[in-house]
């Protein structure tokens, strides 16, 4: 199979990963269709972080100028205990090298750069999904919630860690779901609940409130660690905004204030800290990219990243094998999973050291010795 514009191919999910697919397999010769079951691209969540091998595949995609555009910084890192007492100040010097080799950038601003690179050059089913995936001898038919039937040549599974895509051709996400023993909720408060550029973090034993201020808003974080799996409802953000509230209750430094303000908020996003680790990102016509295949979890830092990086892989081994997916996509799998493996592990330490500590001592040692991981 040659790569043309007659080869058409569906990107399932509509984020950093469905649009740098999108990009990439658009990019090299396909005839590209984007389904996402929002009514509009996904913008919610963290500011992305660009590493270097990211910021390489930017400039090949020729965005890096307008990434940096967006870019964020932070100067300062604080550690607070419970009497709004700094502990532990990390002051980080603006370096024009080091911004250049990396980029952080709002989650909705990296979206629109990718969004308007695609309106016109690949079609987008909004408010839609993958029901049924039929594979054959000449492509794959799909069926789609809203009642449309159509045939692909491949297809890409870019839907996140909770991938539909995964689940309807590789099989439930338990199979391959790693809880690494905690919760975290994300509002983005627009105002300053502390200085521009600047990190805040109080810790509790198991338990940890970070704040993150940019560009006139706050990144308000909760993030606890439990032994035991949470049964909740995914769709019920009342539900989850109450066990935030009944964990951090009584815990001292700003806790009900950031409450209130996660409360009054209509940016309200919570998870657990997951990863997703399968023995194979394809199988047949289907490949899964970014964290519906690999998800490192959001104590790596480099889930956007990883989003990118999965994207230009798989399209340069389709690239490189001339269409010939069987090959291309055990190519793609066998350069990229070495370093997938690497992040994850380094997320799990992370996750011990750095996001939630256990004891007192361990806190107070961090405060009081902070430095950069």
């Amino acid at each position: 199979m040659k790569i043309s514009k007659a080869n058409k191919v569906l990107v399932s999910g509509a984020s950093i990963a469905g649009l740098s697919t999108a990009w990439w397999l658009n990019h090299i010769g396909y005839q590209v269709t984007v389904v996402e079951l929002a009514a509009a691209p996904r913008i919610s969540g963290a500011a992305v972080d660009l590493n270097e091998p990211s910021v390489a595949i930017a400039k090949q995609m020729g965005l890096y100028e307008k990434f940096r555009s967006y870019q964020l910084g932070v100067d300062r890192i604080e550690y607070k205990n419970s009497d709004d007492i700094t502990e532990g100040v990390i002051v980080i010097p603006r370096n024009e090298e080091n911004s250049a080799k990396e980029i952080e950038i709002e989650r909705d601003k990296f979206v629109k750069v990718l969004l308007d690179e695609l309106i016109g050059q690949v079609e987008f089913l909004f408010s839609d999904r993958i029901i049924a995936l039929e594979e054959n001898e000449t492509g794959i038919d799909v069926r789609f919630n809203n009642g449309g039937q159509h045939k692909y040549d491949l297809i890409f599974g870019c839907d996140g860690s909770h991938s539909g895509t995964r689940n309807i051709w590789f099989g439930p996400e338990e199979n391959y779901a790693h809880h690494l023993g905690a919760y975290f909720s994300i509002s983005i408060i627009p105002k300053l609940l502390v200085p521009q550029r600047t990190m805040q973090t109080f810790s509790v034993p198991s338990k940890s409130v970070m704040l993150n201020a940019y560009n006139g808003k706050t990144d308000v974080i909760f993030i606890f660690m439990t032994e035991e799996e949470l049964p909740y409802n995914y769709r019920d953000l009342t539900e989850q905004r109450q066990i935030i509230r009944e964990q951090f209750k009584n815990e001292g430094w700003r806790t009900s204030e950031l409450l209130d303000e996660i409360s009054k908020s209509d940016s309200f996003y919570f998870d657990k800290f997951n990863q997703i680790k399968m023995p194979e990102w394809h199988k047949g016509r289907v490949v899964l990219v970014g964290d519906a295949a690999y998800c490192p979890s959001p104590a790596s830092g480099q889930g956007g990243s990883l989003a990118m990086q999965g994207a230009a892989a798989v399209a340069g081994a389709l690239h490189k094998y001339n269409g010939d997916y069987k090959p291309a996509f055990e190519a793609y799998e066998r350069e990229l999973r070495p370093f997938i493996e690497e992040v994850q592990l380094m997320a799990e330490q992370n996750m011990k050291t750095n996001f939630v500590l256990k004891t007192e001592d361990e806190i107070r040692e961090r405060n009081t010795t902070a430095k950069l991981f």
